[in-house]
């Protein structure tokens, strides 16, 4: 795969504006001045990503609190996304990107050794133990996700970039973030 330009941090998140699951069109740039975490998955039948979305609804109320708006890009199309994410009723926009044009923008890959990584069997046995079962696939299965917490001004104040596709920022980072940046 051709290497993309990866976000560095102290960069402008680069704005889009795409579909967002019932909630008309998500705009990164209407958010600034409030701190955003962008958060990109999968497919929305991806056991994995489910695990972790239900593990950001438990805690949307403390992020709401810290002032911190959550965006969740997925490769799906809206329609799929309502289909097996809404039931969780998340409070924060799942943005729709089947044609995997956000991905690209920050510089996301794909990976056929993230996705055999011998890190995931263990994560993928907790989030089916956890309720959360494979499911219709959109997009490249071995896409790579990655975490990004923008400042007030639409700055990258964190980037993390996936080494497979289960591997998501650290909780803990998200916590020091919105510590720094009271």
């Amino acid at each position: 795969m051709a290497n993309l330009k990866h976000i560095a941090i102290g960069e402008t998140a680069p704005d889009f504006t795409a579909p967002a699951a019932g909630r008309g069109d998500a705009t990164l740039s209407k958010l600034r001045g409030q701190r955003v975490w962008l958060a990109f998955f999968r497919y929305a039948g991806c056991p994995l990503c489910n695990m972790r979305i239900s593990q950001m609804i438990k805690d949307a109320k403390h992020y709401e609190d810290e002032r911190l708006a959550i965006l969740a890009v997925f490769q799906s199309p809206a329609a799929r996304l309502e289909r097996y994410l809404g039931p969780l009723n998340p409070p924060f926009p799942l943005v729709s990107d089947p044609a995997e044009q956000l991905y690209a923008l920050y510089g996301l890959e794909k990976s056929l050794a993230g996705f055999l990584a011998p890190a995931v069997g263990p994560k993928l046995v907790k989030a089916m133990a956890a309720g959360f079962f494979p499911r219709a696939t959109d997009g490249s299965k071995t896409r790579i996700p990655g975490d990004f917490l923008i400042d007030e001004n639409g700055v990258v104040a964190d980037a993390f970039y996936g080494k497979n596709i289960g591997d998501h920022i650290p909780f803990e980072r998200v916590e020091s973030f919105l510590a720094r940046n009271k």
